[in-house]
């Protein structure tokens, strides 16, 4: 016999599978069950369209009445694209709702667990939460800080070392480990890399997936002195858009020559580099809700000054270059002492190809 857990974690796995696609909105499933058996089940699949509890509504009719409706985040109590579902579920006759967890959004939390509980429908709150959260990782940092949640993605060889001594680098991980980057770059909104990346290495930085079309996210280029020539891949918005973030000192003449090839131009303040922070509140009102960080050293480096790092994945190639003059992934931090290392916490590990994927995140208060 299946149990709230079971019936939640099919929520769970519907809401994933819309990855990538509902930004700037949460990925979210409902399952309704009644009587033991699954009378409907959504997920919300596009932000605009329907929400979750709609689409298991629509499927359950007349069979949603006291049914136990299982979703993973809140129903919404304001009405946005579409009418809050609270008020939905409280016409509905359920008998009995659970949630996953709570909306993170200060403002509205809690609002539509009252609306339906004003309505005498039984609620729970808290099942499997960690992994709801977890799921929605990306839009709880939206709601709490009106920022883009950043990833730092690189790969090592085992030795710690992103290229050999004359820069070669290509390629340290195996197909299976690159073909796991161009899913994570569908499902985000934009990927960064520093201007030494598109001098070295001129790259498209789209998505190539085998026997699909892929999303192409934002090309975003950090480049203070508008260094990037008008002939670099990145600089074809036909295929993808790019934001290239300068100085505010930066050449109008080539701000104006980027501008007519159809690019965005952010212009930051530019002391010791470029003002990350106020990069990511501009790309975070260009509708930058995820960010993959791709860049460099340095930029990793900048980052990390800046605690702006939300989560690291990490791949680890069975492979050893070693040389002193060999690059490493972070540079500059000009750590002293142990003690003053930037601790993080190991999320899970696993084998994709040959190589390792470390998932990990900064200790609370890092």
């Amino acid at each position: 016999m299946k149990t709230d857990t079971d019936y939640m974690q099919l929520a769970l796995d519907l809401a994933a599978s819309a990855k990538g696609n509902t930004n700037p909105n949460p990925v979210v499933g409902a399952v309704l069950v009644k009587n033991g058996v699954i009378v409907g089940t959504g997920l919300h699949r596009k932000a605009g369209e329907p929400h979750a509890e709609v689409h298991a509504f629509n499927m359950a009719g007349h069979h949603a009445e006291g049914a136990t409706l299982y979703v993973t985040l809140e129903p919404c109590s304001h009405y946005g694209k579409t009418p809050p579902c609270a008020n939905l579920v409280k016409e509905s006759k359920v008998s009995r709702v659970v949630v996953a967890t709570m909306d993170p959004n200060p403002s509205v939390a809690g609002r539509g667990i009252q609306i339906i509980r004003d309505a005498g429908i039984e609620v729970e709150v808290g099942l499997l939460e960690k992994e709801a959260r977890k799921l929605n990782e990306r839009f709880i940092h939206n709601m709490l800080t009106n920022r883009p949640f950043v990833t730092s993605k690189f790969a090592m060889t085992l030795d710690g070392k992103i290229a050999t001594h004359t820069g070669h680098s290509k390629w340290i991980t195996s197909d299976e480990a690159r073909l796991k980057v161009h899913e994570l770059r569908n499902e985000v909104d934009g990927i960064l890399v520093g201007i030494g990346t598109v001098l070295a290495d001129n790259p498209a930085l789209t998505t190539r997936l085998p026997n699909q079309q892929g999303k192409n996210p934002t090309r975003i280029i950090l480049d203070s002195e508008l260094k990037i020539p008008l002939t670099a891949q990145v600089t074809d918005t036909s295929v993808a858009p790019t934001i290239v973030v300068c100085g505010k000192n930066a050449d109008p003449a080539k701000i104006t020559q980027l501008k007519e090839k159809g690019i965005q131009i952010v212009q930051v303040s530019n002391q010791d580099g470029l003002n990350l922070e106020e990069m990511l509140d501009e790309l975070y009102k260009l509708g930058i809700t995820d960010l993959l960080v791709e860049g460099g050293a340095e930029i990793n480096a900048s980052f990390l000054k800046a605690k702006l790092i939300n989560k690291f994945l990490v791949y680890i190639a069975p492979k050893l270059i070693g040389g002193r003059n060999s690059k490493s992934p972070i540079t500059g931090l000009d750590v002293d002492t142990m003690d003053e290392a930037l601790d993080l916490e190991f999320e899970k590990i696993e084998q994709i190809g040959v190589d390792l994927l470390v998932t990990a995140y900064p200790k609370s208060g890092e």
